[in-house]
């Protein structure tokens, strides 16, 4: 029996494309009008005895399996190409740089990776920033669950003025429960706010944060000179982790770190930007309805969240990585709250003496150094004598 057996075969790749081409040749046998069944089982393991032995100039054996080849050049190539960023300095480099611009650059980089971390106060200004860029942008808020009606309404109007959906993240209902339960509706008030921030807004945000690559903040520097005077404009966060998971993946933005909080209102002003209604009620910084209070003209505004506590707790958690150890007098200390000097609590005077009604009538006001000029808004200036002026004891 006389038979032959070629086999030819070609590989290429090319791009992404890959195209294989192998082709048996039909046995040829010679003299024979037909080919039995056993005849055709007995050439092919003839082949197979014939193949066993390999020439000394025979190709060594090719692997036709792209997915390997692929991923190890794919491996390779990245670890060429693929630059760690240097935020640090890119901080530095955009550290004078405008809030629209800034984010402008944070949407670039990371388009569907990052969002919006919107409270439902002035960080709406982040949201008219993105807007004004142009960019597809997204928006989520920690709906603690005891939020003022205010801020709900808040939340639908900038939806409508802007197009967009807002993504809320809830607290775990099984964790609330277990709180309310053991500790009661207003636990906050006897051992601090902590627990309660961390279940309805610290978890929360970890798990919106484990589908993003960045985010970005509306926190200042001047919000809490304390704690937040030290905030980057872009920076590594320091406490979350982002999609990639492990420390270093996720990027934290924060466009108007440098930015004062009066300059904030008038660009809201001057874009007639939607805010809560809650702020024309003397509200400043708008948390949760049992943590949150009204300030006075003059007050810092973090001295209207948690009141009770000492300055150095006035943060939720959210932040923690931005936040400094601060030996500088506290705001509802004897400090004023604006990172300058201490100065001595008059009202702690022993000079300082309650007038009645009667006395205050009849007293005479040729004295400046024991007189003030009241502040307009008292209501008890229709009822001072003379310009509305008071003793105040301070000389």
């Amino acid at each position: 029996m006389a038979f032959t057996v070629t086999y030819s075969s070609s590989a290429a790749i090319s791009g992404s494309s890959f195209s294989r081409s192998t082709s048996f040749s039909v046995i040829k046998v010679a003299q024979f009008s037909s080919l039995r069944l056993a005849d055709r089982h007995a050439t092919v393991n003839q082949s197979k005895k014939c193949c066993a032995v390999k020439p000394v100039n025979a190709e060594p054996k090719r692997n036709y399996s792209l997915l390997p080849q692929a991923a190890s050049i794919s491996a390779s190539e990245v670890s060429e190409i693929v630059e760690v960023e240097d935020f640090e300095q890119l901080a530095k480099e955009l550290d004078n740089a405008s809030p629209l611009e800034i984010m402008d650059k944070a949407l670039e980089k990371f388009g569907s990776d990052i969002a919006i971390a919107f409270s439902g106060a002035e960080d709406v200004a982040l949201i008219e920033y993105a807007n004004l860029t142009g960019r597809p942008f997204r928006v989520f808020s920690l709906d603690t669950g005891r939020l003022n009606p205010e801020t709900y309404r808040f939340f639908d109007e900038v939806e409508k003025h802007y197009g967009i959906r807002i993504e809320y993240m809830f607290p775990d209902a099984v964790e609330v429960q277990a709180l309310v339960r053991s500790k009661g509706l207003f636990s906050f008030y006897e051992d601090g706010h902590q627990e309660c921030c961390r279940v309805r807004k610290v978890r929360p945000l970890r798990r919106a944060l484990k589908g993003l690559r960045a985010w970005i903040t509306g926190q200042r520097k001047d919000q809490s000179p304390g704690t937040r005077s030290e905030v980057p404009v872009v920076q590594v966060d320091p406490v979350f982790e982002g999609l990639d998971g492990g420390v270093g993946s996720l990027v934290k933005w924060n466009p108007v770190a440098n930015v004062d909080g009066t300059d904030i209102w008038n660009f809201l002003r001057v874009m007639n930007v939607p805010v809560n209604s809650l702020h024309s009620q003397g509200f400043v910084s708008i948390g949760c309805e049992p943590c949150t209070r009204p300030v006075l003209p003059g007050q810092h505004e973090r001295e209207g969240r948690w009141w009770w506590e000492d300055a150095k707790a006035k943060e939720c958690g959210l932040h923690k990585g931005n936040l400094k150890e601060d030996s500088s007098p506290q705001l509802n200390g004897n400090g004023n709250g604006n990172g300058s000097a201490a100065h001595a609590d008059i009202f702690g005077s022993q000079s300082l003496v309650t007038l009645s009604r009667a006395g205050i009538e009849n007293l005479e006001i040729g004295e400046p150094e024991r007189a003030m000029d009241c502040c307009s808004l008292c209501p008890l200036v229709p009822l001072l004598p003379g310009n509305g002026r008071i003793v105040c004891c301070i000389g």
